[in-house]
């Protein structure tokens, strides 16, 4: 069942003059219940302001958001995001989309102690808990934190990296969120530490049927954690498909690219596939296909249409979709 469904969302933000850069352009996506979808690409291509946008984050001006966002909510009834009140987004915020965001030592108050930031997301999203002090423990407890009647009297700097995220873990699941936003949830964290969040996530999603949406740009947890994957670049989706369909038969070129410069234990001892070029600034996209100027297909085509014209979406096969001109990559 659909929990929330994105369409045409496009995001802008008011320059000099009045004028509008557009950043995300014409995204749609479709999120199922208990389903992790991961959105995937290089830094600066849009995955952070579109999960913002989800909840009517961005301030504006000078951001400006078009589209549609049709949350399900837990009462049965469907909204329209962008269409809410002030009020009533308070009530969506933390409470039916909840987030992860990626440095817990900056999202964490540092004046506050961990027990009260925990014990604040209860005022405000489940006055109903009596006894909070005993739900901050079993929230701290349920994200795997040793001794949690001693850690929820911490300060957030008294904590190492990985606790500090469990505490954010715990903050989101506080007001039991049917929507999870995981915005590279593992950064500056170190390997072993990255597998327990990942693991919890995925635990936390089996045990209580909620819905994540994983935010990233490593393959290898895209592999490990997703249901269905979506490939941004540049603002646009470019891609998309269940995960295990993706990976072992991606139809976009840049989703081929990212794929190959992806190493391989135990292969060739070659130097790695890298993708030329850097991702276009929002006031230098093409008007056509803005992976244009970086894929190979393009520079080996004579009077390719890919510069001057946007793609369309295609199906190439059951719930896999690709924007891309050439018939031979879709």
């Amino acid at each position: 069942m659909k929990i929330l469904e994105v369409k045409d969302l496009s995001i802008g933000f008011v320059s000099g003059k009045n004028k509008i850069t557009p950043t995300v352009s014409n995204v749609s996506f479709e999120l199922n219940r208990g389903e992790i979808l991961a959105l995937v690409g290089e830094s600066g291509c849009g995955k952070s302001i579109s999960c913002m946008a989800l909840s009517k984050l961005l301030p504006s001006p000078p951001a400006e958001v078009t589209g549609s966002i049709q949350l399900k909510k837990r009462d049965g009834s469907t909204a329209n995001i962008l269409e809410l009140s002030k009020k009533e987004l308070r009530k969506i915020r933390g409470g039916e989309i909840a987030y992860i965001f990626q440095e817990p030592s900056v999202s964490l108050n540092p004046v506050f102690r961990i027990g009260n930031q925990i014990a604040e997301v209860l005022d405000l999203h489940r006055p109903e808990i009596e006894d909070q002090q005993a739900e901050v423990i079993s929230l701290l407890k349920k994200v795997g934190i040793p001794a949690p009647e001693a850690r929820m009297k911490c300060y957030p700097h008294e904590l190492s990296g990985g606790m500090q995220q469990r505490v954010m873990i715990a903050m989101a699941l506080a007001s039991n969120p049917s929507v999870l936003v995981a915005d590279e949830p593992t950064t500056a964290l170190d390997v072993t530490i990255q597998a327990q969040i990942l693991d919890l996530l995925k635990q936390l999603r089996d045990e209580q049927g909620m819905s994540i949406i994983l935010v990233t740009h490593n393959l290898g947890i895209v592999a490990e954690m997703a249901d269905r994957v979506c490939v941004m670049y540049a603002g646009r989706i470019a891609e998309t498909a269940p995960v295990r369909e993706l990976l072992d038969n991606p139809r976009h070129p840049y989703t081929q690219a990212l794929l190959k410069a992806v190493p391989v234990l135990g292969g060739e001892k070659n130097r790695l596939s890298t993708i030329p070029g850097t991702v276009p600034l929002p006031a230098d996209f093409p008007a056509g296909c803005r992976f244009c100027d970086r894929c190979e297909l393009f520079a080996k085509t004579e009077n390719a249409p890919c510069r001057d014209n946007v793609p369309n979406f295609r199906e190439v096969k059951p719930g896999h979709l690709c924007a891309c001109h050439f018939t031979g990559a879709c």
